[in-house]
């Protein structure tokens, strides 16, 4: 066998899980070779994650969070809620909940960069960059991969982290369910006027979701969900004429606003693999769960995907099979409810929140107030958001 791990995808969460396993040999397959790290001074790109504070203490346990420049990061120590009716609002605080930050904004970019530096340190760790595997043979000793490249390797158990368009989840045949949002979520930086304070805000909007996340020094990152064809629209105008749409979107609170680079556009998809895992094959991150961004959680369940998996096989009998049936089942148990959980509240705010029904309208702002004056269920909220 020529390795224990075969890794296909070299994101966020591939790269997190090739970096913390322990005591078995791993190939990764990255399809590009990476970016270089961004300069301290640069501007942040468009791409942003929230990591919570559960997955900070992993990436720093694995050295990763350590190598990212204090420039690159910036803590959340608020976060306000909006509902559409111009009153309601949640706030959660990070002092209020005896904690450093609610959770901690990064770019892609230098995340990406501090986990090629992390895996240089690890030993049994071949990169093989600038291939992809094609086909797969699996039988009960363990996995054949054939590459693009015509070479082939082995391994006892491959690892889908390959995006939600996983063409390993395909060859698994592992089926989808998988349907658009009919949105998508147009991202770009500003230079605010005011200062941001390091609070991140959300406003509700009747379907149209905004969010303004703080960058450091006097910049916020956006996320806003809207209908395609608006999202288009937005796109194609001018810098001030964004500008003033998102000033106005959000009441002006961080006063005039300057834009910072070139905004962008993803399409929005709910998807779930209807199973994650198959004979010697797992699924991680994207390939095996895509969620709406409105709680900004995508990123931190593929991370606990990867603490999960890694703390699974680290806890393996020595004898035990890393590719085992017995091994991936408990894989499949331990985050099949918390997936599960994640996708319903995410899907469910998002269908409440673009109602265009009164009542419905009145309960959504009315369910926001209430929790904002019970604080038990808003510790248990922020708690489940930061682990």
């Amino acid at each position: 066998m020529d390795v224990d791990i075969a890794v296909i995808g070299a994101g966020l969460v591939g790269l997190c899980f090739a970096r913390a396993l322990r005591d078995l040999s791993v190939a990764l397959l990255a399809p590009e070779a990476p970016q270089p790290a961004p300069a301290s001074d640069a501007p942040f790109g468009a791409r942003i994650y929230a990591i919570s504070p559960g997955n900070v203490a992993f990436l720093r346990a694995l050295r990763v969070w350590q190598r990212i420049p204090e420039a690159r990061v910036a803590p959340v120590h608020s976060m306000q809620v909006h509902g559409d009716d111009g009153r309601a609002r949640l706030v959660f605080d990070a002092y209020r909940a005896g904690v450093d930050a609610l959770a901690w904004i990064v770019e892609d970019a230098a995340l990406q960069a501090a986990l090629w530096q992390a895996l240089e340190d690890r030993e049994h760790c071949e990169k093989r960059v600038g291939t992809q595997c094609t086909a797969l043979d699996v039988d009960e000793r363990g996995v054949r991969l054939r590459l693009r490249d015509g070479g082939t390797f082995a391994a006892h158990l491959v690892v889908g982290a390959d995006g939600a368009q996983s063409p390993l989840r395909a060859m698994a045949g592992i089926a989808v369910r998988a349907r658009p949002y009919g949105q998508s979520a147009v991202v770009a930086n500003f230079e605010c006027e005011r200062r941001h304070d390091n609070v991140a805000r959300q406003w509700f909007q009747g379907g149209p979701i905004l969010a303004l996340l703080p960058l450091p020094g006097e910049r916020v990152s956006m996320v806003w969900s809207l209908p395609e064809r608006r999202a288009e629209a937005l796109l194609g105008s001018t810098p001030e004429a964004l500008c003033r749409e998102v000033e106005q979107a959000s009441g002006s609170v961080l006063g005039t606003l300057s834009l910072v680079g070139t905004p962008r556009a993803f399409p929005l998809q709910r998807l779930a693999a209807q199973r994650l895992t198959a004979s010697r094959l797992v699924l991680i991150g994207d390939a095996a769960h895509v969620v709406h961004p409105l709680a900004g959680q995508g990123a931190n369940l593929g991370l606990q995907d990867a603490r999960v998996l890694a703390g699974i096989l680290a806890a393996r009998a020595p004898v035990e099979d890393i590719g085992s049936a017995r091994i991936l089942r408990r894989y499949e148990r331990a985050r099949a409810e918390p997936i599960l959980a994640m996708d319903a509240v995410v899907n469910g705010l998002f269908g409440l929140f673009r109602s265009p029904d009164l009542g419905v309208g009145r309960l959504r702002n009315f369910g926001l107030n209430l929790t904002e004056r019970l604080p038990v269920v808003k510790n248990l909220l922020m708690r489940q958001a930061m682990s």
